[in-house]
C-alpha cells in the first residue's frame, strides 16, 4: 500500500474505533450506572442500543443517497457532529424521554459515520480494488472495545459517566470530525482506465439476476447477523450451560474475539486467491458447524475450544463477506447505495437478534436456541450457494464493459 492508502485506512480506523467504541460499545461500561442514576431498569438502559440500531437501519437507504450526492467525506463529517450531539444529550439526560432521544440522535450519527460511509470512502478512492483496504480497516475496527473500554473506564473514574460522555462528545468534534473533513484531500493516484472501470459491472447480470443477487446478499448477511449478534451476548451463558466452568467460559469468550480478528487477517493474506463468495461460504459453514458441534458434543474443554474457534473464525469472515459481497455483484460506483440499502435488513437483524435469542434460550432451553442458530447459519450458507451459481452464470455471459440493469 502506498502512503495515501495507508493514510486513508489509518484515518478511518481511528474514526471507526472512536465511533463504535464511544457509542455501541459504551453501555458495557456505563449502562448500569446510567440506569441507576436515571431510575431506569437495566434492560431499558441497554435498549438504547436497539434504538440506535433500528434508527441506523431505517436511515440506511437515505444515507446511500446522501453519499452518492455529497460524497462520503461530508456524510461522515455530519455523522461526527450528530454523534457529538447524541453523546452530549446522553450526558444531560434526566429520564427515559431524554435518554431515548439521545439514542435516536446517536442512531442518526451512526448511520452517517459508521461502517457504510467509511467503506464508501474507501471505494470512492480505490474502486473495485477496495477489498484489501476494507479488510484492513475491519481488523482495526474490531479493536474498538479493547481500545475504548479502558479509556471510558478511566474517564468514568475521574469524571463520572456524565463527564466521560462529555469527553467522548468532545473527541468526536476534535478528533473524528477533522479526520472526516480531511478525507476529501486524500487523493489516491489512479489511471483513467481504473476510474472508468468503477462504472463497469463485474458480472453480466440480467435485471432478474441482479435483483435475485441483491435479495440473496440481504438474506445471507441478515441471517448471519441474526446468529452472531444473537449468540454473542449470550456466549458466556451458553458455554456454562454446555459444561464450561465460569473461569473457562470467560477464557473462551475472550479467545472468540482473537479468533475473529485472526480470521479477517487470514482472509486478507489470501488476497486474490479468495473471493467474498468463497469467504461467505467458508464463514457460514464454520458457523453451522460450530453450533452443531455444541449440540452433539459432550461438553469437554477440547470440544468447547473447538466450538469457540469455529464460531470466532466464522463470525470474523462472515463480517468481512458482508462488507465486500456487493463489490462482487455490483459496480464500485454503486457500492455506497447498494451497501446502504443492505444495511436496512442487516441492522434490523442486529437489533432483533439479542432479544430473540435470549427469549428462545430462556423459555425453550439451550438446545432450542442452538438449533435456531444452526438454522440461520445453514440457510445463509444455502443462500450464498445460490449467489455462487448466479456469479458463475454472470461470468459465463459477461462481455467487456457490460453494464447490468439496476435491481
Amino acid at each position: 500500500m502506498n502512503m495515501p492508502r495507508i493514510t486513508l485506512v489509518a484515518a478511518l480506523a481511528v474514526s471507526q474505533i472512536l465511533g463504535w467504541g464511544t457509542t455501541y460499545e459504551m453501555p458495557a461500561v456505563f449502562g448500569r450506572a446510567m440506569a441507576a442514576d436515571l431510575g431506569l431498569a437495566n434492560e431499558m438502559a441497554f435498549a438504547g442500543l436497539t434504538v440506535m440500531m433500528l434508527t441506523m437501519a431505517f436511515l440506511g437507504p437515505w444515507t446511500g443517497r446522501m453519499i452518492t450526492r455529497h460524497g462520503a467525506s461530508r456524510v461522515l463529517a455530519m455523522g461526527s457532529i450528530l454523534m457529538a450531539a447524541g453523546l452530549t444529550m446522553l450526558a444531560l439526560s434526566t429520564g427515559l424521554l431524554t435518554y431515548a432521544l439521545a439514542w435516536l440522535i446517536l442512531g442518526a450519527g451512526g448511520s452517517f459515520a459508521l461502517t457504510v460511509p467509511a467503506f464508501a470512502a474507501v471505494v470512492e478512492r480505490e474502486g473495485r480494488e477496495a477489498r484489501r483496504a476494507i479488510g484492513i480497516l475491519m481488523i482495526f475496527t474490531g479493536l474498538s472495545s479493547a481500545v475504548c473500554w479502558p479509556l471510558l473506564t478511566l474517564a468514568g473514574e475521574a469524571f463520572g459517566w456524565r463527564g466521560a460522555l462529555f469527553a467522548a462528545a468532545a473527541v468526536q468534534l476534535v478528533v473524528a470530525l477533522p479526520i472526516h473533513l480531511a478525507l476529501g484531500r486524500i487523493a489516491i493516484t489512479r489511471s483513467d482506465e481504473d476510474r472508468a472501470a468503477d462504472a463497469v459491472e463485474p458480472l453480466a447480470l440480467s435485471r432478474r439476476m441482479a435483483t435475485s443477487a441483491f435479495l440473496l446478499i440481504a438474506l445471507s448477511t441478515s441471517l448471519a447477523s441474526l446468529m452472531t449478534f444473537g449468540l454473542s451476548p449470550q456466549l458466556l451463558h451458553i458455554l456454562e450451560l454446555s459444561g464450561a466452568t465460569p473461569a473457562l467460559a470467560l477464557q473462551l469468550g475472550s479467545l472468540r474475539a482473537v479468533f475473529g480478528i485472526t480470521a479477517r487477517a487470514f482472509d486478507l493474506v489470501l488476497g486474490k486467491h479468495s473471493s467474498p463468495v468463497t469467504t461467505g461460504l467458508a464463514g457460514t459453514a464454520m458457523l453451522t458447524g460450530s453450533t452443531l458441534l455444541l449440540i452433539f458434543s459432550s461438553g469437554t474443554p477440547s470440544s468447547l475450544l473447538l466450538f469457540t474457534a469455529l464460531y470466532g473464525f466464522g463470525s470474523g469472515v462472515t463480517t468481512l463477506a458482508r462488507a465486500t459481497l456487493p463489490l462482487s455483484f455490483f459496480s464500485a460506483s454503486r457500492f455506497a447505495r447498494q451497501s446502504a440499502r443492505l444495511s436496512l435488513p442487516q441492522n434490523l437483524a442486529n437489533a432483533l437478534a439479542p432479544v430473540l435469542m435470549t427469549a428462545v434460550i430462556d423459555r425453550a432451553g439451550i438446545h432450542a436456541g442452538l438449533f435456531l442458530a444452526t438454522a440461520f447459519a445453514a440457510t445463509g450458507f444455502v443462500a450464498i450457494l445460490a449467489l455462487a451459481a448466479i456469479a458463475r452464470q454472470g461470468r459465463r455471459d459477461s462481455e467487456p464493459a457490460t453494464v447490468s440493469p439496476s435491481p
